[in-house]
């Protein structure tokens, strides 16, 4: 069943290994989310998407590469693998049936309007070949499979950038058609964007990137990490010339590094015409100061690679403690079941007919909320936040119980509906008080 409304916080982070870790994703996801995973009442889940991987990476080695050095990187940045759930995709044995489940419910005119398949559609047209040419089944499918990474936890929050809202929303809509279909059985994720995490510009400017090679790599030697800054592109003032803050990548990389005063302290430099030279030495030791620690333990886990297997392997199997047993649920919800079982002398069970229905669950700011349902599983009333979940409770009893009086009589306690919604409400409610009327001679 979908996650329970006393449950904790349940946040999940997947990251591709397509490469080797930079300082943007440093700042952009791992020093924060590290932190957030320390957060009181969060259930946080890491895992390396290595089957996402395997979409845009055909060289067997380089994946074997890329998930040593960002499990290596992730631990050696604080990420407790006691603490939280940290583990690799592809030992979760439970994600690709989950992934064929949700695949039989989601329509293709779903999957056509994907962001990344629609920019490699655009492509070929642009340069008048084949719409599909270099789109794979994988490419193609990708959001179902992401889905089958949320959704087999009930992860409520799912950290990502603005470029992945779209996928979050399309898991939204997976779920809501498997609970329609099949009874509640997801949480319905919500995308999280965090607008205070720095996105760093790289080597020439422009968003750091793989894709562009103007990376600063994340735990490169001393003297590489120091190169790579000097070559860091500015523009021609000379030392003794006032240069501008704004737009200056190596400003912008700083600033995502040092405290406030630091900050201020470099910009009243760049005002006074500090040189190019100098500011690079600056931003250097800088990072390095908060890097080298880091680097340290990263090194020796880099030595140790039997660690790294060792700690992912317990991480899979804490997860596998939750994904099998709900693997067996959703089995038995789509009918995957043992034919010996329930084939005595009732016969076949008649398929249950949806009705409408009460959600209860508890929101971010200690609450508790409750929904009406229609058949569909469209929301047709909405309350406001009680304090504990026997007041909740005792409100949808009485909807139960007295139904369109209640309506009127809860009115304060509930979110403003118009006429046409309250009628819908309330022949819900006499809908459900019929189906869960007793029949005669029971």
């Amino acid at each position: 069943m979908a996650t329970s409304s006393s449950a904790p916080l349940r946040v999940l982070t997947g990251i591709t290994p397509s490469g080797t870790p930079h300082l943007g994703n440093y700042v952009g996801s791992i020093r924060h989310s590290v932190r957030q995973s320390v957060a009181p009442g969060v259930e946080s889940f890491f895992f390396l998407a290595d089957y996402h991987a395997l979409i845009k990476v055909q060289e067997p080695a380089l994946i074997q590469r890329s998930t040593l050095e960002i499990a290596a990187s992730w631990l050696a940045c604080g990420l407790d693998p006691e603490r939280v759930t940290f583990y690799r995709q592809s030992d979760i044995v439970e994600i690709p049936e989950l992934t064929w489940f949700l695949t039989c419910v989601t329509g293709k005119g779903v999957l056509n309007r994907a962001h990344a398949y629609k920019a490699q559609l655009d492509k070929n047209i642009a340069k008048g070949e084949d719409p599909d040419a270099d789109v794979t089944a994988g490419l193609f499918m990708y959001p179902v499979l992401m889905g089958a990474d949320i959704l087999m936890f009930n992860a409520h929050k799912v950290p990502v950038g603005r470029d992945q809202v779209q996928h979050i929303e399309m898991a939204r809509d997976m779920a809501q058609r498997f609970n329609h279909q099949y009874g509640e059985h997801f949480t319905l994720p919500e995308a999280e964007i965090d607008d205070a995490v720095a996105t760093l510009p790289g080597l020439d400017g422009r968003k750091m990137s793989k894709s562009y090679g103007n990376t600063i790599a994340m735990f490169a030697p001393r003297a590489q990490l120091q190169k790579q800054i000097a070559s860091i592109v500015t523009d021609s003032r000379a030392p003794g010339e006032p240069k501008d803050p704004e737009g200056s990548a190596l400003f912008q990389i700083y600033q995502a590094f040092a405290t406030a005063e630091e900050t201020e302290a470099l910009r009243k430099a760049y005002a006074e015409g500090i040189g190019w030279g100098d500011a690079k030495q600056m931003l250097f030791e800088r990072i390095d100061l908060e890097v080298a620690p880091l680097r340290a333990r990263y090194e020796a886990l880099m030595n140790d690679p039997a660690e790294i297997e060792r700690i992912l392997l317990i991480g899979a199997e804490k997860a596998r403690k939750l994904a099998r047993p709900f693997m067996a649920e959703l089995r038995h919800a789509v009918g995957l079941r043992n034919l010996a079982a329930g084939s005595g002398k009732g016969g076949a069970r008649k398929a249950k007919v949806a009705k409408p229905s009460f959600k209860q669950y508890r929101e971010r700011d200690g609450l508790f909320y409750f929904k009406l349902l229609d058949a569909h599983g469209t929301a047709l009333l909405q309350s406001r936040g009680f304090a504990s979940p026997q007041e909740a409770g005792r409100a949808i009893a009485a909807l139960q119980q007295q139904r369109g009086a209640a309506l009127a009589e809860l009115a304060d306690q509930l979110e403003p509906a118009g006429p046409e919604e309250l009628r819908a409400a309330n022949e819900a409610l006499e809908a459900l008080a019929e189906a869960t009327a007793p029949t005669n001679g029971s």
